[in-house]
């Protein structure tokens, strides 16, 4: 798959493995910077293959010895792996290699985390740990033996044999060596058990740092909540006698699906009341159930190739979507879904970094495991599930357990059990996963007579290296309603398969009022024209959530531009309107939180660049401000009775109910803050019995230009919570006024207890920087500056997350001359650093478009 001459990876040059491999026994030994690594490897040949080359991946090892059939070879070793003339029929290769996991601070293979041995092997980490066919298509049943004087040695699959300085593991399934998994250090336990819907009865282990033993409980019960919906939704019990989950301080990512042994960023694991907020439960509770059910939906079935991630990525983020709407609320999901789709999917696909769902190529594969793969791959599920139906579905995927359990899989296998369950001809969906881009859908109307006719216009943009788009298949859900509010024509699923159709509604007695994309049932760009009348009218009485959502999220918008393009004051009528459904009980508290927020400082500046206007991010920042003003001002009078009937009282809860009225009372609250000088909010902060208060407080007062003792005292009372500190380096770069953001992102760099070699600690600052658009960007340069300091520093540190803050770079094309030219020069001297890893390399060539 590889060309040593040239660095670019095709899905095109894809071949099969050589050599399969039956079984693999491993010892290690650890040692924090001498481990060594025995292996013994069962070869057979691939009789689907005639080329019999043998290559074993390796990167950064020390190779001892090695062995075929129990005779010594010399193979020949580069810096990419190893090759040795082999029998032609199955042998037996050993070896023994010596690596350092205490000076692994790339975070790839087997590290050493605060004293604790961790791997990470997703995408090409097996290959630092020993030799071996790294590649998802070679798949095999693993037996390790872990010999160390640590107390708790663990690996994935069930128990072994154990004693005195040892433990041993056997994993029966087969898998590749992305699933490997180790831990190895003082951990304590929180236990618990589950019986199958078969009987079998698997224990459970939550592992943690001493003095974390208090922040599992809830961990443990998203775990169970798991497996039950997994066996009741999807009809899949899980297959071992054990599953551990061990919490890691030092992660690049949230969590790794590894087979038995997930390994979870402690971010995504450890909670209680006092340290974790309502959106961490509720992240922490989406990670568990992604990671738990990979088991089906990656490991049990796996990828052919990384070319193939998003069939695993995908399909898993739209289960634990799914399953998050069934435990919480199904509309607040799905918007917050939208955001996030919006805000990191939509500006991917607008720019340098956009690629298809299933990528073509890569330099580097870390730098695909981006929001199209996730995000949009999950998306493309969900159109599938629409246009086939629950019924359909629920057979393919049945289908798609039965026929391909134990086998790496592509796309096209995916797509066959549906076109195999349902009969439909599924060629023309299937480029949602080969056109990059965000499509975007024109709507227009015609009313004659009884007859209501919607023409659908589908637009594809030209992205990098693909200029010639197909019409996709976008199932376009529409619903319409008379002028009291009902609905004269229920949700429809309209299906625009050609560049341009027309659909009609018979036998209406007078025009409707269109509620378009409903649910948002295809990720596209919708443009229509639509009076401000309409909208107002959808915000008060569209039948469906997402779509009242969006009528206000329009309005706000809409009033937005028209203040910070053409210095029109704050839409009245918008915010009456936002008055009416703030005020009315009726409505989900968390639905009405999420209507109180205004378009992102991004989303308002890309909609400039859409219009053909450079965005002032200073602008944009001053609009939004007066905007939340006059928020405060239309609700002056409702504030404080809102606030104080929604504020929860009683005893902390993590459930949907409680936290929809705390994210309403935050939102309020910073309304409140503008107003009283920050009583209320410094009262809340005091009398805070959980997370969630106390944040929304600190926040409340940083957003005002207030909270300096707040924020000393937070520090002083979490200075030994080192995810709850990471809370404070990053809300108070969030909320920093433009010119300032750099400055205090750089001071806080300047702590002891700033340490980029933790990415959390990094992200905490830089991300929280880069999301800052105002400050980021502001003219000055500054934040250019800074951001490139560090990344030029952690590169040789940390290549992953380097390559992934490089993104905070990627929208630079829509800005004015000044700041292109001073961020094209930081990407440059990003670029110029002697040893630039491969995944920073590509990621800043495809954002400068080299």
């Amino acid at each position: 798959m590889k060309d040593a001459a040239n660095p670019t990876i095709y899905l095109k040059d894809y071949t099969p493995p050589s050599w399969l491999v039956e079984d693999v026994h491993l010892t290690f030994r650890l040692s924090p910077k001498a481990t060594r690594v025995v292996s013994r490897v069962r070869f057979v040949p691939n009789a689907a293959v005639s080329d019999r080359s043998f290559f074993l991946e390796g990167e950064e090892l020390s190779l001892i010895w090695a062995r075929i059939d129990g005779q010594d070879v010399t193979p020949q070793v580069t810096g990419q792996g190893l090759t040795c003339d082999v029998p032609e029929g199955p042998f037996t290769w050993e070896a023994e290699v010596e690596i350092s996991p205490a000076t692994n601070t790339a975070l790839e293979g087997l590290y050493m985390s605060n004293g604790m041995y961790s791997t990470q092997c997703e995408a090409q980490g097996f290959r630092k740990i020993t030799y071996y066919p790294d590649r998802p298509d070679v798949m095999a049943p693993f037996t390790v033996r872990i010999e160390s004087d640590l107390p708790v040695l663990l690996s994935n699959g069930n128990k072994g044999e154990a004693g005195d300085g040892f433990a041993e593991w056997h994993d029966p399934w087969p898998k590749p060596a992305y699933l490997f998994a180790l831990v190895a250090g003082e951990l304590v336990n929180l236990p618990g058990d589950f019986t199958t819907r078969s009987g079998n009865k698997v224990e459970l282990n939550i592992w943690v740092r001493p003095g974390d033993e208090d922040k599992c409980d809830f961990a443990l019960e998203a775990l169970k909540k798991s497996m039950t919906w997994d066996e009741e939704v999807y009809g899949r019990e899980y297959d071992l006698d054990i599953f551990n989950i061990v919490a890691v301080d030092d992660f690049n990512m949230g969590a790794m699906e590894n087979k038995g042994l997930n390994i979870f960023n402690s971010s995504a694991v450890l909670a209680n009341a006092r340290t974790a907020t309502d959106a961490n439960f509720e992240r922490i509770e989406a990670i568990i159930a992604h990671e738990y059910f990979h088991n089906w939906t990656g490991n049990r079935i796996t990828c052919r190739d990384w070319f193939q991630l998003c069939l695993k990525e995908g399909l898993t983020v739209f289960r634990d979507a799914q399953f998050t709407a069934d435990m919480r609320s199904e509309p607040v999901k799905r918007i917050s879904d939208v955001l996030d789709l919006r805000g990191r999917q939509f500006r991917e696909d607008g720019g340098p970094l956009a690629h298809p769902v299933r990528p073509e190529s890569f330099q580097e594969i870390n730098n695909f495991y981006t929001a199209t793969v996730y995000e949009k791959g999950a998306e493309v599920i969900g159109m599938l599930k629409r246009l086939v139906g629950d019924d359909a579905y629920a057979r393919a995927l049945d289908l798609y357990f039965d026929r391909h359990d134990g086998q790496a899989c592509t796309i096209e296998d995916w797509l066959k059990v549906f076109q195999d369950a349902t009969g439909r001809d599924l060629s023309q969906f299937k480029r949602w996963y080969s056109q990059a881009g965000t499509p975007k859908v024109v709507m227009t109307e015609d009313w004659k007579g009884d007859q209501f006719s919607v023409t659908l216009k589908q637009v594809l943009p030209a992205t990098p290296g693909q200029s010639d788009k197909k019409p996709q298949v976008i199932p376009f859900a529409i619903g319409l309603l008379d002028r009291t509010g009902q609905e004269v024509v229920p949700t429809t699923l309209l299906e625009l398969v050609e560049e341009e159709q027309t659909f009609t509604f018979n036998g209406l007695q007078a025009r409707p009022v269109a509620s378009p994309l409903r649910g948002f049932s295809a990720p596209v760009i919708l443009e229509r024209e639509t009076s401000k009348a309409d909208q107002v009218f959808l915000l008060a009485h569209d039948t469906d959530p997402f779509n009242r959502w969006e009528a206000g999220r329009q309005l706000a918008k809409s009033a937005l531009m028209e203040m910070i393009g053409n210095g029109a004051a704050p839409d009245a009528d918008y915010l009456d309107a936002l008055r009416q459904l703030v005020t009315d009980d009726t409505l989900d508290p968390a639905f009405r939180a999420l209507c109180m927020g205004l378009p992102s400082e991004d989303d308002l500046a890309q909609s400039f660049a859409d219009m053909g206007r450079t965005p002032d991010p200073q602008a944009i920042w001053d609009g939004r401000e007066v905007m939340r003003a006059a928020m405060a001002d239309v609700l002056s009078a409702d504030l404080m009775p809102l606030y104080d009937r929604h504020l929860v009282r009683a005893p902390y809860r993590p459930d949907a109910e409680q936290s929809g009225k705390r994210s309403l009372t935050n939102a309020l609250l910073s309304l409140i803050t503008r107003r009283d000088g920050g009583a209320v909010a410094q009262g809340q902060f005091a009398d805070a019995g959980n997370m969630t208060q106390q944040m929304g407080a600190l926040s409340a007062l940083l957003a005002n230009d207030l909270g300096s003792l707040e924020l000393a005292s937070f520090a002083e009372q979490w200075a030994h919570e080192r995810l709850v500190m990471d809370k404070w380096f990053m809300i108070q770069v969030a909320h920093a006024r433009p010119d300032l953001a750099a400055q205090v992102a750089d001071a806080l760099t300047q702590r002891p207890d700033f340490a980029m070699t933790n990415p959390n600690r990094f992200r905490a600052v830089f991300g929280a920087l880069a999301m800052n658009q105002a400050g980021f960007h502001h003219d000055s340069g500054a934040g250019y500056r800074l951001m490139a300091d560090w990344l030029v520093k952690l590169d040789p540190v940390n290549p992953q997350t380097t390559a992934r803050m490089c993104s905070a770079f990627q929208t630079w094309r829509r800005y004015d001359a000044d700041r292109q030219g001073m961020i094209r020069d930081e990407l440059l001297r990003i670029s110029a650093l002697k040893g630039l890893s491969r995944d920073t390399g590509e990621m800043v060539g495809r954002i400068l478009g080299d």
